[in-house]
């Protein structure tokens, strides 16, 4: 979509907006879709910063540096460990303080629209990242919000209509951790012995310029690079010493899923999903991890001999793409470019460079964590649908593609309420799904694929998993392991046949706010919707 193309739709939004607010009483035009440039005199922030995004050149491949997007900041008030200069094309890592009141004054001066969205962060609407509040190159817009999560780790991004893919995989993105008192009595791994991960596939040409899609079969099934960065770096090795790491690992690929595993085997000891801190450690084989999940592990290379390697992969999975065979799956996956989903590789080596002495253990409990049952839910007989659906082009949540202040009688969520949802891959019942093209040929072939869900807001809990449509069993053997079903998230990955429903707080802000797939291609194509919450 040209500049011309995006002011003519922001006019023609805009100019429809006065009948839509009319529709959402208290949804008032100054409170909702103007943008905030001028900081508040009434807000106090502890932490002050700038984030500039704008056109750069980096070294990622040997030789030529690449043409990216790249966040930069600047700490204006605050600790000067509030930010964290990051490798290669990644934007500054952002330290927070639960409780901290944090000020960030964003500049755009790349050639187009662009806003962020500070994800899996609980903050008000204004301050959220909706693409209603996308400024143009040169100007600005403020985020004023007080840090309400605790200690763990999240990420923001580029949220812009129908450039939300192109933007973050040209890189606008970085990590944002935060602490609380809470964590800080476990004594866990940190400094130099807790290390982001950053994943993310990329295709290059020979002058080492990045490519993105070649056609719609591409788009439809969401870009698959054909060169693994961690950090933004590719063939990443990082040393490590014979202890304990806390290793915070963030998938930030468009829609590459991800079957962590060590190469030799050993178990993944989990300590942390996308909204925090686990109760206590939990261990798996492997997990899965989808477009903007994150878990945080525990990894101790005591016992090591110095001069080895361990090496993360993913896994050989099937099942999140279409059903066509591994012979035509893998086709698919040349077609593009790139390495097809499913398929095993190296992520990362740890090359074990020091030994030393000395250990943190690894904690029986971790934190204490809000309880929520079904007796806390305002909705227990009607809970909100999410149904999924792809057919003739048209890639829908609840029957309906992405309109910027639309909202249906089903997105409408009272304000201090806890919701039930059931999100499910929809066979027509809502009027927009796959009808009878299920499991047939052509395009039918095309619809039943896994969908990252991401809900923005409060975090929420995952209730239950249940594969409805047992033709997908094969496939999903090969990752049911792999999911963590306690602890906070803010993105679930549903699996082709499966129903998934989860537990969602909608406190504290009224306003818009989004749900959508995150395989970003889907979301540029419309399958993302608004919650209306008042």
């Amino acid at each position: 979509m040209t500049v011309h193309d995006y002011k003519r739709r922001k006019f023609l939004q805009y100019a429809a907006f006065g009948t839509i607010a009319a529709a959402l009483p208290g949804f008032v035009l100054a409170e909702g879709g103007q943008i905030n440039s001028v900081p508040s005199a009434a807000f106090r922030p502890d932490v002050e910063m700038e984030i500039t995004a704008r056109v750069a050149e980096v070294p990622i491949m040997p030789g030529a540096h690449t043409s990216v997007f790249k966040y930069y900041g600047k700490l204006l008030k605050g600790p000067k460990a509030a930010l964290t200069t990051m490798p290669g094309y990644l934007g500054p890592m952002l330290n927070l303080v639960q409780g901290q009141k944090v000020r960030i004054f964003f500049y755009n001066q790349l050639p187009e629209p662009s806003v962020i969205h500070w994800h899996g962060m609980h903050m008000p609407q204004k301050a959220d990242g909706h693409p209603m509040y996308a400024v143009q190159r040169g100007e600005r817009i403020v985020y004023e919000f007080e840090v309400k999560n605790p200690a763990g780790t999240n990420w923001y991004h580029s949220h812009t209509h129908e450039m939300t893919a192109t933007q973050v995989y040209r890189g606008l993105a970085g990590l944002i951790t935060i602490t609380d008192e809470q964590e800080q009595k476990l004594g866990l791994p940190s400094g130099e012995f807790d290390i982001p991960i950053t994943i993310q596939d990329r295709r290059f040409t020979t002058s080492n310029q990045l490519q993105y899609i070649h056609g719609m079969r591409e788009r439809m099934m969401g870009f698959l690079g054909d060169t693994i960065l961690v950090n933004g770096q590719a063939n990443s090795v990082i040393p490590v010493k014979t202890r304990a790491y806390r290793l915070r690992v963030f998938n930030g690929s468009n829609s590459r899923i991800y079957k962590l595993g060590w190469e030799d085997g050993t178990p993944l000891i989990a300590i942390g999903t996308d909204g925090g801190l686990l109760e206590k450690p939990e261990t798996y084989p492997y997990i899965m991890l989808a477009p903007a999940e994150r878990v945080e592990l525990w990894v101790d290379f005591s016992g090591r001999k110095p001069g080895s390697d361990l090496v993360l992969r993913s896994l050989e999975h099937h099942g999140t793409m279409p059903h066509m065979g591994g012979g035509m799956r893998h086709g698919m996956g040349m077609m593009s470019g790139g390495l097809p989903q499913g398929e095993a590789f190296p992520i990362v080596k740890f090359h074990i460079a020091k030994k030393v002495g000395d250990s943190p253990k690894l904690p029986e409990t971790l934190v204490r964590m809000r309880s929520l049952t079904e007796q806390d839910i305002s909705n227990p007989d009607r809970p909100v649908p999410i149904a999924i659906s792809m057919q003739h082009m048209a890639l829908q949540l609840n029957g309906r593609s992405f309109e910027m202040h639309e909202v249906m009688d089903i997105e409408r969520i009272p304000v201090n309420t806890i919701q039930k949802i059931r999100i499910f891959n929809d066979h027509g019942s809502m009027g927009g799904g796959m009808g009878g093209m299920r499991g047939g040929g052509g395009m039918g072939m095309m619809m039943s694929m896994a969908h990252p869900i991401h809900l923005h807001g409060q975090q929420f809990k995952i209730l239950s998993r249940t594969l409805k449509d047992q033709d997908s069993g094969d496939g999903y053997a090969t990752v049911r392991d792999g999911f963590i079903g306690s602890g906070w998230k803010d993105t679930v990955l549903v699996m082709p046949g499966e129903e998934v429903e989860i537990i969602k707080p909608f406190e504290d802000y009224t306003g818009l706010f989004l749900y959508h797939c995150h395989n970003l291609e889907h979301e540029d194509m419309g399958m993302m919707r608004n919650f209306y919450v008042s």
